[in-house]
């Protein structure tokens, strides 16, 4: 069977500890899509662990973890994550890495950071991991999938081919040093020392796994909102973020995604620029990302202290729409339980009138929020274990987000750990 957890909004809904939980019952986690521009963070038995390119199903040694076609590799960063786990006393994951996976280039990076600082005021606040350089070149097919790296004449022909685009973007946009070809060959042959014990043949892998029943396991990056085609373009990410693409991103028939559990979360958080209807300022933001997560709403990769805002109802639904969700796992409900009141997005109010669903971004930005107020349950719910034991205004807030987003909560997280969790 094939089950995808994706996120409904911006990102950072939570997913890491929801893939962590059911990688237990899996036997194969694949990352479909991103790059290490975002980060799952993950606490359990060895740890708190921030991860970026490796798949949330490290820390379980009877899962082989795959890093699909989909994603933008950064080989570098996955052998670094590699061992940075197994020095905090994780055996060593089992990782293969798909031969048509493409490889992030030390210059993608580079050339992130030049655009945004060309663009100044009017830049995407990227992380600066190289992402929208890396599927810009994908898609003008100048990539270089891993099995490349192993064909060495063919490898220095087409870097000498590119870097002639590369150098004059350089030398005559951004006015920065030129790359040198002889350079760029000896990193690639060092990547190709690094991945080589994990490359395979991931169609053939991935077919084989589905004839023989395994339970796979899709993991997305990022949200809903952050999709290139459906979220806030143009300040999105640059590959899709949808369950959909984990069709594509890992060579997987889609009539085999069987469940979709889209992961949600209980107020509203965002990294990087673009519009955010539901968010709040100063000090009731400033409380509620100290309390946030697990140690603070700040990014697992970049540190930056994520935007805040209450629940929002429009852009859950529709994140749950757009990702096909056949469950919904509800993530960090303990974190609102020192307010009296919840305050809650129900509708957006565009150029005088209300409306319940999610618009284009030119509409969206002039949104302005349609609040309704519903009572907190003002104590700690870490630790419950039962639906049932919940305060009763806890249900109920539950039990009105579910309404609203149209879809079953079958997954309530009450807490960071692998153990804080309800089933409904």
């Amino acid at each position: 069977m094939v089950r995808a957890v994706v996120g409904a909004n911006w990102g950072d809904e939570g997913k890491g500890k929801i893939t962590d939980m059911l990688a237990a019952d899996s036997d194969i986690v694949i990352r479909f899509q991103g790059g290490a521009n975002a980060g799952h963070t993950i606490v359990n038995d060895y740890g708190k662990f921030a991860l970026h390119i490796l798949p949330s199903g490290s820390f379980n040694s009877n899962v082989t973890n795959m890093i699909g076609n989909g994603v933008a590799l950064d080989i570098v960063q996955l052998v670094k994550e590699i061992d940075e786990v197994v020095k905090k006393g994780v055996p060593k994951p089992n990782i293969v890495v798909s031969e048509r996976a493409q490889v992030l280039m030390p210059y993608h990076k580079l050339f992130d950071k030049y655009e945004e600082e060309r663009l100044s005021d009017r830049q995407f606040g990227s992380t600066k991991s190289g992402i929208a350089p890396f599927f810009s070149d994908k898609f003008s097919k100048i990539g270089f999938q891993v099995w490349e790296l192993f064909e060495e004449d063919r490898l220095k022909e087409k870097i000498k081919n590119v870097l002639e685009v590369k150098n004059l973007m350089l030398e005559h946009i951004y006015h920065k040093p030129l790359l040198d070809a002889d350079e760029l060959y000896s990193t690639c042959k060092e990547y190709a020392q690094m991945v080589k014990p994990y490359v395979i043949d991931s169609v053939s892998f991935i077919h084989d796994a589905i004839k023989s029943g395994k339970n796979i396991l899709l993991e997305g990056q990022l949200g809903s909102l952050k999709d290139p085609d459906f979220g806030i373009y143009p300040m999105t990410t640059s590959s899709s973020t949808l369950a959909g693409y984990g069709a594509v991103g890992a060579g997987i028939p889609p009539y085999e995604i069987k469940d979709i559990i889209v992961v949600v979360k209980a107020y509203s958080s965002a990294v990087g620029a673009g519009a955010f209807v539901s968010e709040i300022f100063g000090d009731e933001a400033d409380e509620l990302r100290r309390r946030g997560g697990d140690g603070g709403e700040y990014g697992a990769t970049t540190g930056r202290p994520r935007r805040m805002g209450w629940f929002d109802c429009v852009a859950s639904r529709y994140g749950c729409k757009v990702q096909g969700a056949t469950r919904v796992a509800f993530t960090v409900l303990d974190v609102l339980g020192y307010l009296d009141e919840i305050p809650v997005c129900v509708g957006y109010e565009i150029d005088g009138k209300v409306t319940r669903d999610f618009p284009t971004t030119g509409a969206l930005e002039r949104a302005k929020p349609v609040l309704k107020v519903l009572p907190g349950w003002k104590q700690d719910i870490r630790g419950i274990k039962t639906y049932e034991e919940l305060p009763e205004s806890c249900r109920k807030y539950i039990e009105f987000v579910e309404k609203e987003l149209e879809v079953p909560i079958k997954i309530v997280s009450n807490g960071p750990g692998r153990k804080d969790i309800i089933f409904r």
